[in-house]
C-alpha cells in the first residue's frame, strides 16, 4: 500500500512500477502508454485503464465473449483475448483479411455497435472511420460481449464468371466426343438364385459384369458395398446399377443400388484458385453444363498469395486451411447443385483443378517445403481420391481426379490450361500467360514445354491496393482520364456506384495516369500538387479517382503512389519472366506465332492498354488471343474424359520447369522492368510518353 501521487491523503494498493508512484482508483491512467514497459503485462493500471473498469473487483470472470455479427445475428462465443478476424473465420463469416491477419493492409474493417474491443491504433483508418466505430478486426481483441456491423464494403459480393450455364455448355460443346466418366454407372440384371445356382448375391453380381466384358480379376470393393447388397438386389427384381470406380490400373465397385431408384449421375469440375473459386456441375450423360457457382476462397483470410498461405499453415495448422476450402467449394456445391433441385450425393465423378499450393492445402498435406529451397511438392501426380475421404459434398464414393502438377509454383491450372487451348500439339511457337497471383507462364509446341512462375503477387486482384478489390458488382473496370482536366471517366462492374477498383481498371488507369502525364515513366507523381485531384494521404501522394461525397462514401476512392509502385512490380515481374523464357530457348518475341491469355482477369483486359504499362510485349495485335477460364475448361474436358486425364498427365511430365528464385538473369530483367514502359525504350516502339 501507498499514497496517491494526487491524493496524499488516499491509500492506494495500485503502483506503477516503471515509475514507482502510486495512483488511487480516481487517478489510474498509464503516463506512458505508447512506450514501451517491462512491466505492462502484468500492470494492473494499464489493464485497468485501457478495459474502462472502475477497479479490479469490477472485472468480471468470463470464460466465454460472446460476439455477434450484423446484418444476420450470427453469434460464436470465444474465449478472452480473440481478436476479430479469428471470431468470424471460427463462425464462418469471410472478411476480406489480404495482409493474413498482420494488420498492413487495412481491409478487414468492421463497425463496433456495442461493447468494446482492444484496438491497435492504425493510420489505415480514416478520421471519419474511426469517429464512425470502424476497427480492424485484426488488430481488434475481444475481452466482454460484443456486437460489430460488417460494412458493405467488406461483405463478400458475388464475384463476375465468365462462361455460365448455357453459354458455357456452347463454349465447350464438341471438345469431348466420348464421355468416360471417373464412376461408371452400369446397369445389371442379375441372375435369379435357384437350388441349382446357389453362388453368393456378390458372385452373381461379378458373374454378370464378367459378361458385359469388364475383368472382374483386377475390380475390387468394400464393405460397405456388401451391406447394402442384400436388399438392393432383391428391390427391384434383381435389377441393378453398380458404380464402377475406375482407378490407373483397376477398378472398385463402390456402390449397387436398386435399378429403379437410379438418379441422373452428375460430376463437378472445380477451379481452386488462390482467390476465388467455380463449380460446374455437369451432366454426365451428355455433358450439359447445368448449374455454376462462384465464390472467393475463404483461405483468403490467411493471405492473398500461396506463400502468406503456407506460413498460415505452419502457424495455425493444415487442417485449417484445409477446411477454409473444402466449406468455400461445399458452399458452391450447395448453391449449384440446389438450383437444379438435386441432391448432391448424385455427384458422382470431381476433378480439381488448382495451382500445387492449393491442392496440397485442400487435402491436408503439409505445404511448408514448397516455400523452402530447393521448393519440393510432397506429390505431383495424385492417385483417384474419394470425396468422403477429404470431405467434399457429394457421393461419399465419388471419385476425384486432380490435376496434376509440373513444380511447386506451376500446377494443376497450368496443366489444364495447356489441356484446353491444346497449343502443345501444334508446331507454332506459342506464349501462354495465367495472369494472376503467382503469374504462371509456358512457352512452347508439340516439340517441348517449358514454364515458370514470375511471382506478379496479388495487385492484379486487388490485394495490397488500397481501394484495389476483385472483379464485384460496383468495381471499377474501365477508365479514362481527361488530357487537359485529368477528370476521370468509368464504368463499374453491373453499373454499381463505385466501390473500389479491380484489375482491368488499375491498368487502364496507370496506362492513363502516364499518357496523360498525371505521372511520368518512373511512376512517380508529376501532377501539380494544387490540382483538385491531387492529395496527401498519410503524408503519401496520392490521386483522387471518385469524390466521397459522388458516391455516398465515406472516404474519397483514391490511388496512391505506394498502389503505383505495387502494379510497377507486378507487371515487371510478368513482362521479366516473359523475356527469360524466351532468352532460355535463344528466342525474342518476334518468334512468337500466338500469345493466349486466359484467367477471369484477362477477360476485362485492355490489350493497349497493358501494353503501354509494359506487362504485355509490344507485337502484332492479332497475335494476342485471349480464351477465358482455362482452369475450369481443362477440368471440365478431364471430367468427361479418360483420354483427357491421361493427356493431362503427360502434359505435367512433358514440362520443364525454369526456378526464377536464384535466377541472376531474372532479377536483372526484374529490375529493368520497373519502368513505364521499360527502360528500353526500343522494346516497346508503339508507345509514345512525349
Amino acid at each position: 500500500m501507498g499514497k496517491c501521487v494526487n491524493h496524499p491523503d488516499r491509500e492506494t494498493g495500485y503502483i506503477c512500477m516503471k515509475h514507482n508512484i502510486y495512483f488511487c482508483e480516481d487517478c489510474m491512467e498509464c503516463r506512458d502508454p505508447d512506450i514501451y514497459c517491462k512491466f505492462r503485462p502484468s500492470c494492473p493500471i494499464h489493464f485497468i485503464t485501457k478495459k474502462g473498469f472502475e477497479s479490479s473487483e469490477d472485472v468480471p470472470d468470463k470464460e466465454e465473449c460472446i460476439v455477434t455479427f450484423q446484418p444476420g445475428g450470427k453469434k460464436v462465443a470465444v474465449t478472452p483475448g480473440t481478436n476479430l478476424l479469428e471470431a468470424s473465420q471460427k463462425t464462418d463469416i469471410y472478411i476480406n483479411a489480404s495482409c493474413n491477419g498482420k494488420g498492413s493492409c487495412g481491409k478487414c474493417k468492421l463497425i463496433i455497435e456495442s461493447g468494446k474491443a482492444d484496438s491497435e491504433k492504425t493510420s489505415l483508418l480514416s478520421e471519419k472511420e474511426n469517429e464512425r466505430g470502424y476497427v480492424l478486426a485484426c488488430q481488434s481483441k475481444i475481452f466482454e460481449n460484443i456486437i460489430v456491423k460488417i460494412p458493405e464494403e467488406t461483405i463478400e459480393k458475388k464475384l463476375k464468371a465468365a462462361g455460365m450455364g448455357e453459354t458455357a455448355t456452347k463454349k465447350l460443346s464438341g471438345l469431348v466426343e466420348k464421355i468416360e466418366p471417373i464412376v461408371e454407372k452400369v446397369p445389371l440384371q442379375l441372375d435369379l438364385p435357384t437350388m441349382e445356382d446357389t453362388v453368393s448375391d456378390f458372385d452373381r453380381l461379378k458373374r454378370q459384369l464378367k459378361k458385359f466384358g469388364y475383368d472382374t480379376s483386377k475390380m475390387s470393393s468394400n464393405i460397405r458395398v456388401m451391406r447394402q447388397l442384400t436388399e438392393s438386389v432383391r428391390n427391384d427384381e434383381w435389377k441393378v446399377i453398380a458404380s464402377l470406380l475406375w482407378k490407373k490400373c483397376s477398378s472398385e465397385i463402390v456402390d449397387v443400388s436398386p435399378a429403379k431408384d437410379q438418379k441422373k449421375s452428375f460430376g463437378m469440375a472445380v477451379d481452386l484458385g488462390t482467390t476465388s473459386i467455380v463449380v460446374y456441375i455437369v451432366d454426365m450423360s451428355d455433358g450439359a453444363i447445368l448449374s455454376t457457382a462462384s465464390g472467393h476462397n475463404r483461405q483468403a483470410a490467411c493471405g492473398d498469395d500461396v506463400i502468406n498461405r503456407i506460413v498460415c499453415s505452419e502457424k495455425d495448422g493444415v487442417k485449417k486451411l484445409k477446411k477454409m476450402a473444402i466449406s468455400t467449394i461445399n458452399d458452391l456445391t450447395k448453391q449449384a447443385i440446389s438450383s437444379i433441385n438435386a441432391d448432391h450425393k448424385q455427384i458422382e465423378s470431381i476433378v480439381i483443378s488448382g495451382n500445387t499450393t492449393m491442392i496440397h492445402l485442400l487435402l491436408g498435406i503439409n505445404a511448408k517445403y514448397i516455400r523452402r529451397e530447393p521448393y519440393i511438392p510432397t506429390v505431383s501426380e495424385f492417385p483417384i481420391i474419394k470425396a468422403g475421404e477429404i470431405g467434399l459434398k457429394a457421393a461419399y464414393y465419388a471419385g476425384v481426379f486432380v490435376m496434376p502438377g509440373p513444380a511447386s509454383y506451376v500446377g494443376g491450372d497450368i496443366v489444364s490450361g495447356v489441356l484446353y487451348t491444346g497449343f502443345n500439339q501444334f508446331e507454332d511457337l506459342t506464349l501462354f500467360i495465367d495472369i494472376g497471383t503467382n503469374g504462371e507462364i509456358v512457352l512452347g509446341n508439340n516439340e517441348f514445354l517449358m514454364t515458370a512462375a514470375c511471382s506478379a503477387g496479388p495487385a492484379f486482384e486487388g490485394g495490397g491496393i488500397r481501394w484495389g478489390m476483385r472483379a464485384e458488382d460496383g468495381a471499377i473496370e474501365k477508365i479514362t482520364i481527361d488530357s487537359k482536366t485529368f477528370e476521370p471517366d468509368y464504368l463499374t462492374v453491373e453499373n454499381k456506384p463505385a466501390r473500389g477498383i479491380c484489375g482491368s481498371g488499375m491498368i487502364d488507369l496507370l496506362s492513363e495516369m502516364l499518357l496523360k502525364k498525371v505521372i511520368g515513366q518512373d511512376g512517380k507523381f508529376q501532377i501539380d500538387t494544387n490540382h483538385p485531384r491531387f492529395v496527401l494521404f498519410n503524408e503519401e501522394p496520392a490521386f483522387i479517382i471518385e469524390y466521397a461525397d459522388n458516391i455516398d462514401s465515406e472516404e474519397d476512392i483514391i490511388f496512391t503512389q505506394s498502389d503505383i509502385k505495387s502494379l510497377i512490380l507486378s507487371k515487371a515481374a510478368i513482362y521479366a519472366g516473359f523475356s527469360i523464357l524466351l532468352d532460355q530457348v535463344g528466342m525474342d518475341f518476334s518468334s512468337i506465332s500466338q500469345m493466349i491469355i486466359t484467367g477471369g482477369f484477362g477477360q476485362y483486359l485492355n490489350i493497349e492498354k497493358a501494353i503501354t504499362i509494359g506487362l504485355l510485349p509490344d507485337i502484332e495485335r492479332e497475335k494476342f488471343k485471349y480464351m477465358g477460364n482455362s482452369s475450369i475448361a481443362g477440368a471440365y474436358m478431364a471430367l468427361l474424359s479418360n483420354t483427357y486425364r491421361q493427356q493431362a498427365i503427360a502434359i505435367s511430365n512433358t514440362m520443364t520447369y525454369l526456378d526464377f528464385s536464384s535466377n541472376n538473369a531474372f532479377m536483372e530483367e526484374f529490375t529493368r522492368a520497373q519502368f513505364l514502359p521499360h527502360t528500353d525504350a526500343n522494346l516497346f516502339p508503339s508507345v509514345h510518353t512525349d
